[in-house]
């Protein structure tokens, strides 16, 4: 592996930072970040506002074709600039899973009058999408969603519920799995259409989260109609459309959120521990925290693995499952010992009265979301079994039966 930027990705590297240096603030230069001093409306202008700066800066679309309006680089310039972004507290969220995950997904499949009209608006901060895929009885496993298109001459009549997706209630656009052939087995009855979210019969209602948030959406389809032209991918191929979102959306979640063991080192030097003394005197915690470190390590050097094989412009393969198992499991544990260290004041979320602003309190109640997000720890962990060391697959009753042929349990 190469832990150092060649000159060219040296430069790259600088010329990023001056850029974001002159748009954003460093993380922590305000006691609280951008997000939580704004209101979802102002922080959804100040989003797009940077959007465009990236934009007119040449950082947007780094890895897209220049006829896309991208910078045609290779994908180790996004990443540098990726790892430059993450020190800012710049306001990137909304188009995270628009530019990460739908807008790549429709440069792979639609027309190319389609691409001209939905790919620079995406770019430029102008429009924002969502991804419409999980459903109440679909989740880690998808291909088992119900979510019914049926075709009436040029348009698609759509109807069915998705959830837990994310923005979908400031987005404009959608891509959205649903199943149009129910006498197939289920991966080959999935058809891919990119959706207006201002259509009529789209309804959007967002779900109040343990964290006081509602980001994640229900999403009902009454009687939808969508133009057959905006079908992605061809008709029975959603699934092979849907494998390239969900590779995208595994490598963009797979990087850490909240507190890590640096500042859970930095907080046990003052916590009072079980004997009395500094938590970080502690003999169990020391020991929590040396397989904390451990963890970290593991990931920060095969992440250096990825950036090497984008460096020299391989494409990564499953193994970038294994981060977001690692970076989830690990912010769920660090946030529990956070709290626990705290005694009977963990139960305090009050930004203004726990330590460290409740990072621990907050990033508890999200890490079982980032756990399920982007695959279940179940999935990815199949993942890397059967496609990085080889183990067998597992065993599947359902592989050759129609999908109205198979038990709904009822």
């Amino acid at each position: 592996m190469d832990f150092h930027d060649t000159a060219e990705e040296a430069a790259y590297r600088a010329k990023a930072r001056a850029f974001l240096e002159s748009v954003v603030k460093l993380k922590g230069a305000e006691k609280e970040s951008l997000q939580k001093r704004l209101s979802e409306k102002e922080y959804l202008q100040a989003a797009k506002a940077y959007q465009k700066a990236k934009a007119e800066a040449g950082f947007a679309g780094v890895t897209w074709a220049k006829e896309q309006g991208g910078q045609g680089l290779p994908p180790i310039f996004s990443v540098i600039f990726g790892q430059e972004e993450a020190k800012f507290d710049a306001p990137a969220g909304p188009f995270t899973i628009g530019l990460g995950m739908c807008v790549p997904t429709v440069i792979a499949f639609a027309a190319e009058e389609q691409k001209q009209r939905l790919v620079p608006p995406a770019l430029r901060g102008e429009e924002i999408w969502c991804q419409l895929f999980s459903e109440p009885a679909a989740g880690s496993d998808v291909a088992s969603l119900k979510t019914r298109a049926v075709r009436d001459g040029d348009e698609w009549v759509v109807n069915g519920q998705k959830v837990w997706t994310s923005g979908a209630h400031y987005s404009d656009w959608g891509i959205l799995l649903v199943r149009t052939n129910p006498d197939v087995p289920k991966h080959k009855g999935l058809t891919m259409f990119f959706v207006d979210m201002k259509s009529p019969g789209v309804e959007v209602r967002p779900i109040h989260q343990m964290s006081g948030g509602s980001n994640f959406n229900e999403v009902y389809f009454t009687d939808v109609r969508i133009p057959h032209a905006q079908l992605l991918g061809g008709e029975g191929n959603g699934w092979t459309v849907a494998l390239v979102t969900l590779m995208n959306e595994r490598l963009a979640v797979g990087g850490g959120y909240g507190p890590d063991y640096k500042e859970m080192m930095e907080f046990a030097r003052t916590a009072a521990g079980p004997s009395g003394g500094a938590l970080l005197q502690d003999s169990g915690f020391r020991q929590k925290l040396a397989d904390w470190v451990v963890r970290a390590e593991g990931y920060r050097l095969g992440k250096f693995r990825t950036m090497t094989a984008l460096s020299k412009g391989q494409t990564p393969g499953p193994e970038s499952s294994i981060g977001k198992v690692i970076t989830a499991n690990q912010l769920q544990d660090i946030s529990n010992a956070g709290i626990e260290a705290q005694d009977h004041y963990g139960v305090i979320a009050d930004q203004e009265l726990s330590p460290l602003e409740a990072i621990f309190q907050q990033s508890y109640m999200w890490a079982p979301g980032l756990r399920i997000a982007g695959g279940t720890d179940e999935i990815l962990k199949n993942i890397i079994a059967e496609r990085v060391l080889g183990l067998p697959g597992d065993v599947r009753v359902d592989k050759d039966v129609a999908f109205k042929d198979l038990p709904t349990g009822r």
